[in-house]
């Protein structure tokens, strides 16, 4: 659980940032990225613990 929210974490930040600054979207594609990630990890170990 604390990888899944530190990583959220890191996602915010990188999107915030991507966004703030001009000419940085492409942190925030990969905070994207790593937001859809972390959700599928999440949803597969939530899975796998049933």
């Amino acid at each position: 659980m604390v990888l899944f929210l530190l990583v959220l974490v890191v996602a915010v930040v990188l999107g915030v940032v991507g966004v703030v600054v001009d000419g940085m979207l492409l942190l925030l594609a990969i905070a994207v990225l790593l937001l859809i990630a972390d959700v599928l990890y999440f949803a597969v170990r939530s899975a796998v613990n049933r």
